[in-house]
């Protein structure tokens, strides 16, 4: 299931593309996400606590970032799976310099199986909520 979207940042493209280079940032702003331990390089393992329709689940995998162009791109691929099914998804994050603000054009491909797919027709706009907490908790953290 393909989603996509748009936010605008409130800080220069300089101070956002370091925010993401920043695993500690990550972690903090990644809705759901308990832990994230390092394997390698650009490589973690993580806990994902998160809920698709009736079905909850605590989703035990791995997190690599996959694509990393400086102050333009920056992709993820996160597969995890639970007693409830599992989740494979990718994320492509596309930076727009704005001089104060930076734009970032985002999009995904997230699949699930196993009890998850009861509520597959959810995904997108599930995907869409936890990308605007994700980019709202960026926000914050550049005001600090």
């Amino acid at each position: 299931m393909k989603v996509q979207g748009t936010e605008t940042l409130q800080a220069p493209l300089e101070k956002v593309w370091t925010l993401l280079e920043d695993p500690q940032t990550l972690a903090e702003c990644t809705p759901g996400l308990t832990e994230l331990k390092p394997t390698g390089t650009d490589e973690y393992e993580a806990v994902i606590a998160i809920s698709i329709a009736a079905v909850k689940g605590t989703y035990k995998g791995k997190l690599r970032i996959i694509e990393r162009v400086a102050r333009e791109r920056f992709g993820i691929a996160v597969e995890g799976n639970s007693a409830a099914g599992f989740v494979r998804a990718t994320g492509t994050l596309v930076l727009g310099d704005g001089g104060a603000s930076t734009s970032v054009d985002w999009s995904g491909d997230v699949q699930v199986g196993g009890a998850l797919t009861i509520g597959a027709r959810m995904i997108p706009g599930i995907a869409k909520m936890l990308a605007g907490q994700f980019f709202d908790c960026l926000n914050r953290r550049m005001q600090r």
